[in-house]
């Protein structure tokens, strides 16, 4: 699975707003833009998917900017990242339970061997992903050279 760019910005601008703003001081997009080295356009473009997917509200006026909807807590990696890239499915049969997979998709779907991999796959990544909530990513500080051990 490779994240997109969109997803990697979106996550990194989150955890920007939710630093400097929580849920109390709008924070500009051109803040955050320059803070992550992000081009604005595109932030914009993104924030206003994490912000019809319920996770940011706007502010307008002299003061305005952006506001997360709720705590950083109750905020999963898991449900951030399907907002931006939709299913987390790495194999065109397999489906998150959103959508049916038609039969077309691939001619050996009824009784595939490896779709079980690619299931098991998803299933972990989303687990995973669900796992982590925002604030967990705030606290998380990884120096660069440094290994990361994955919890099990």
């Amino acid at each position: 699975m490779k994240v997109s760019q969109k997803t990697e910005y979106g996550l990194r601008a989150m955890v920007v707003i939710a630093q400097m703003a929580g849920e109390t001081r709008p924070v500009p997009l051109s803040t955050v833009a320059d803070a992550e080295g992000i081009p604005e356009q595109f932030l914009d473009q993104i924030v206003m998917r994490l912000r019809k997917a319920g996770f940011l509200r706007s502010v307008r006026g002299v003061n305005g900017g952006y506001l997360l909807t709720k705590s950083p807590e109750d905020m999963t990696v898991g449900a951030i990242v399907r907002s931006l890239e939709g299913s987390l499915a790495p194999m065109g049969c397999i489906t998150d339970g959103s959508e049916q997979v038609e039969d077309s998709v691939c001619e050996k779907i009824r009784g595939c061997h490896t779709r079980t991999v690619w299931l098991r796959v998803m299933d972990a990544v989303n687990r995973t992903l669900d796992s982590i909530s925002l604030a967990d990513v705030m606290k998380d500080e990884v120096l660069l050279g440094q290994s990361v051990s994955v919890r099990r």
